[in-house]
């Protein structure tokens, strides 16, 4: 039994762990919230959005928090696709009609060096590591790996005629090349620099997403309106999938459970269960819609619709239009930027960027937003002539 003395000292010490444990609440609630309030970048970052002018022989650089153009660079004749590297500050940047890639210093903004690469490159992905990147090359039918440490190009691996496509899997251990005029696909060992499979599929295709655990690609085929489903450990097709007429672009969420497929020529978007390979839904969206993209959440689809120039909001959980926002005269790529707050939509006729504020939230409860205002354009900010691609990257010091 405790004595006189040791019951006050016990008490005092369930008060002071009662305090102490407050406290911690309140700190970490006080983070979160401001975390939520903000969705800051991490400490000492900046984030700018490089958009490749195909005309203009250039790319804009767009200074994301102060919404302003604050650079263009000059780079190779048509500029056609662009990739940030995940570990360094450095830009890559395809120039179809000079045979070349353009690597842009991201902290000075200036081209450092320019890697020569085979006919007509038209895409480039970069591996999670930061070391590779893969070249697609349409003219010459083949792909260019590059030592991005050395800046040099190290192996062209031949895949079919008129690749067009190159993306590398987060595993890093497969590139998946689209080879266009050949209707096929090849997978191309990364560890090994050499080809694993070529496959027939689908009729010109055009477009791929792979699965956040690398297990499969889907291809958009539209030549076939179809979309093939590519088994990357077995290196096989598991099926061919019957969708909307001219299936251009895919867009898988984050979590990987289903896939979007916007399909131009009919207007609308086709819904696949990436578990079980089925077209599971198929929603009208807008005229002509090109690119799609789903938030880091998994709850919102944003489509570009070239036909109608606008995009559309759509609720994935609900199966409901959210919001439809005119942006220009021909909307196409679209990037996230501002931690979610921002839509960077590219309109390739008009020569410029709308900037969409996506939504201004207010938390109520720990988990759910309450939307206090729907998209709408904030701002519009020119670029050269004929932009097509852009990507958001975060600038360390």
């Amino acid at each position: 039994m405790a004595t006189e003395t040791e019951a006050p000292t016990r008490r005092r010490g369930r008060v002071l762990l009662l305090v102490l444990v407050v406290v911690i609440l309140l700190v970490a609630s006080f983070a979160y919230w401001r975390g939520m309030a903000t969705d800051a970048a991490p400490v000492g970052t900046r984030e700018f959005a490089y958009i490749t002018n195909s005309k203009s022989d250039s790319v804009t650089v767009l200074d994301v928090e102060a919404m302003r153009a604050v650079g263009t660079i000059a780079v190779g004749r048509k500029p056609t696709a662009v990739a940030g590297n995940p570990r360094r500050n450095e830009i890559y940047v395809v120039n179809t009609d000079s045979d070349s890639v353009s690597l842009i210093d991201s902290v000075r903004n200036r081209v450092t060096a320019t890697i020569a690469v085979h006919r007509a490159p038209v895409s480039v992905s970069v591996s999670s590591d930061g070391k590779r990147g893969y070249v697609a090359n349409s003219g010459s039918g083949d792909l260019s790996v590059l030592d991005l440490e050395s800046r040099r190009a190290i192996a062209h691996l031949r895949t079919g005629d008129g690749a067009v496509v190159a993306r590398v899997s987060p595993d890093g251990n497969t590139v998946v090349v689209l080879n266009r005029t050949a209707n096929s696909v090849t997978l191309i060992d990364a560890v090994k620099l050499q080809p694993r499979a070529t496959l027939p599929i689908c009729k010109t295709p055009e477009d791929v997403g792979i699965m956040p655990d690398s297990s499969k690609a889907f291809i958009a085929c539209p030549g076939s309106s179809q979309v093939a489903a590519i088994d990357l450990r077995a290196d096989k097709l598991l099926t061919l999938l019957d969708v909307g007429r001219t299936p251009v672009s895919i867009a898988i969420k984050p979590d990987g459970g289903e896939l979007f497929v916007s399909n131009f020529d009919a207007q609308s978007v086709s819904v696949i269960e990436t578990g079980t390979n089925e077209v599971s839904a198929s929603y009208l969206i807008g005229a002509n819609p090109v690119r799609t993209l789903v938030s880091e959440d998994n709850a919102v689809l944003y489509v570009s619709n070239a036909g109608s120039g606008s995009i559309s909001l759509f609720s994935i959980d609900d199966g409901k239009f959210l919001a439809t926002v005119r942006v220009g005269s021909r909307p196409d790529a679209m990037a996230f930027a501002g931690g979610q707050k921002f839509l960077l939509v590219v309109d390739s006729a008009a020569g410029d960027v709308a900037v969409v504020r996506i939504t201004e939230k207010r938390y109520r409860s720990w988990t759910k937003p309450e939307i206090v205002s729907p998209a709408a354009v904030y701002a519009t900010i020119p670029t050269g002539m004929q932009p097509n691609q852009i990507i958001v990257k975060a600038i360390a010091p």
